[in-house]
C-alpha cells in the first residue's frame, strides 16, 4: 500500500458559492466561470501525480469531476473541523504521509504537492503559504488536531497564529513557496492563469461590458 495521500477539498460549483471575494468586484456569473476553470487546473495538476487521491466535496458528490477516485462530502461544522475529519480518515485508514489542497489555485501543480509529501519525511507538518495569510497546503505525517481548532479562518493571520501554536509546542514544520488566491479582479488579471486563457477572458469582458 502506497502510504502517502493526497485530499482535495472542492465547493460545489454554484452560482454565487464560489469565490464570493471575487464575486464582490466582477459579479457572481464571472465568478462562477472562474472558478470552473481553476477547479479543471487542480484536476490536471492532481492527475499527473501516482498518489492516491480522495476529493471532499462542500455539497454533493460530482461523478463527472475525477473519475475512478474515491469521492464523499465534507463533513463538520467550520473548515478546521472538515479537515479534521478528512485527515482522522485517512490516518485510520492506514496512510502515514497526508497532503490537502484546496481547488481555487492558479499555479497549483503537481510539483508542489509532491513537495508538500517529500517535507513529510522531515516534519511533522508542511504548509503551503498563501500570499493573503492563509495557506493553499497542508500536510500532516502524525495527527495534529491543534492545527485545526480554534483558528481565524479566512483571516490574514491564520498561518501566523497557527505556525506560533506549533512552534510553542514543539512540533516540526516546513513550509513550502508561497502561492498567490485569486481574490479580487486585479490578482485575476495579473496570473498567468488568466493572461493564457482567452476564452475566459473573453467571458469576463461579456459579463462585465
Amino acid at each position: 500500500m502506497n502510504k502517502e495521500l493526497v485530499i482535495v477539498f472542492v465547493k460545489n460549483i454554484k452560482l454565487g458559492k464560489v469565490k464570493t471575494r471575487l464575486a464582490k468586484t466582477i459579479g457572481n456569473q464571472a465568478a462562477f466561470e472562474v472558478y470552473k476553470e481553476l477547479v479543471k487546473v487542480t484536476e490536471h495538476a492532481t492527475k499527473q501525480l501516482e498518489t492516491p487521491l480522495r476529493i471532499y466535496f462542500s455539497d454533493a458528490v460530482v461523478d463527472t469531476k475525477w473519475n475512478d477516485v474515491y469521492k464523499a462530502v465534507q463533513k463538520g461544522k467550520d473548515l478546521g473541523e472538515r479537515m479534521k475529519n478528512a485527515f482522522l480518515k485517512g490516518f485510520e485508514d492506514g496512510y502515514e504521509h497526508i497532503v490537502l489542497i484546496g481547488s481555487d489555485l492558479p499555479d497549483i501543480s503537481a510539483f508542489h504537492i509532491q513537495n508538500g509529501l517529500k517535507a513529510l519525511k522531515d516534519t511533522e507538518v508542511v504548509f503551503g503559504p498563501a500570499e493573503d495569510g492563509g495557506y493553499y497546503l497542508i500536510g500532516l505525517s502524525k495527527m495534529h488536531q491543534e492545527v485545526f481548532e480554534h483558528k481565524p479562518w479566512s483571516q490574514s493571520n491564520l498561518l501566523k497564529e497557527t505556525l506560533q501554536e506549533l512552534h510553542n509546542n514543539h512540533v516540526s514544520v516546513s513550509t513550502l513557496e508561497p502561492l498567490n488566491d485569486i481574490d479580487t479582479f486585479e490578482d485575476l488579471e495579473a496570473s498567468d492563469f488568466y493572461k493564457n486563457n482567452p476564452t475566459l477572458q473573453d467571458k469576463i469582458k461579456q459579463l462585465n461590458d
